[in-house]
């Protein structure tokens, strides 16, 4: 495994992220102790990186992983959609209580969209600044999946980390193509800002393309690490093989060729729109009081945790 420090900060990280969602509930669904022991299994093959956020409710898979990793040798990116000081003490509290560590490496907004956004969420990244300050935070930054957020990212010298929407297709980019934002990746990159890039398999609608969609960002020079959500030791295995040589290892080729991850709406929905209405990809809709799936879906996943039901999961 190659690792390599984010940006110009000190934080030292594999090249390949574990994608912690697809363990969860909302998801793949294992259970706390299975999905501690892959999380495990990953570092113990070299992953020393994890990405997470408040949404995914996953702090206990992560805590009981670090009891057998030791909170030193792993980092951990969380996010938050929290837009004032208070918010983001919440946030913070609630990840330093339910981790039990004494510090966050890098504490994101979650999902801001352009230099407005940023603005209007401004007071947290203040608060979390200061946080910085005594060390409880390593370093600070946002996650997008706008060209228009990273623009407004690279107007804050303050801002350390971005964790950007990238793939071969551009694929689940809001507001232009794929290499308007690469562009605006290298900006970062040139002002020595740490990357790590999210759905770079399209939220496995690539992986049938799976080497061309990690090659595309394996030779992207402006990315550091980027971000794959693993659910199996097989998969771990293979992105391992994949990270660090581009080649799609046939012996796994049979067992993860079967894997089709699908998005599902139990018949039991009853119409709230509240998934529909979080959605930033109109990748579901309500029809007749009952949502459905679309074409544009990226499979994130997001929209199960707004459900109040509890109806819907990407399998």
């Amino acid at each position: 495994m190659e690792y390599i420090k984010l940006g110009s900060t000190d934080i030292v990280v594999s090249k390949l992220c574990f994608g912690s969602l697809t363990i969860t509930p909302f998801q793949g669904n294992l259970s706390i102790e299975d999905g501690s022991k892959l999380i495990k299994y990953a570092y113990d093959k070299g992953v020393n990186f994890i990405d997470t956020a408040e949404l995914y409710d996953n702090y206990n898979y992560i805590n009981k992983a670090l009891k057998l990793i030791g909170r030193q040798n792993y980092i951990i990116a969380t996010k938050t959609y929290a837009y004032d000081a208070e918010g983001a003490r919440k946030s913070l509290e609630n990840a330093l209580r339910e981790l039990e560590t004494d510090y966050i490496d890098i504490f994101l907004l979650h999902e801001q969209e352009s230099v407005h956004t940023i603005k209007g969420h401004y007071e947290a990244i203040e608060y979390f600044e200061k946080q910085k300050q005594k060390g409880i935070i390593r370093a600070i930054g946002i996650s997008t999946h706008k060209i228009s957020g990273v623009h407004g990212f690279n107007m804050y010298d303050n801002l350390d980390i971005i964790h950007p929407m990238i793939n071969y297709t551009g694929l689940g980019i809001l507001d232009g193509t794929r290499d308007e934002m690469l562009d605006a990746i290298d900006i970062a990159h040139k002002r020595g800002k740490g990357i790590y890039a999210m759905k770079v398999l399209g939220g496995g609608h690539h992986i049938p393309e799976v080497e061309k969609a990690v090659n595309f960002i394996r030779n992207i020079e402006a990315i550091d690490s980027y971000a794959i959500g693993m659910q199996s030791e097989d998969e771990v295995d293979c992105n391992i093989i994949l990270v660090g040589t581009g080649k799609y290892p046939e012996r796994f080729r049979d067992s993860l060729s079967k894997v089709k991850r699908r998005l599902i709406v139990a018949d039991y929905c009853r119409g709230c729109s509240k998934c529909v209405e979080m959605c930033r990809h109109n990748g579901i809709e309500l029809i007749n009081g009952h949502a459905y799936v679309t074409k544009n879906c990226i499979l994130c996943g997001y929209c199960a945790n707004y459900c109040p039901d509890f109806c819907i999961k990407v399998i």
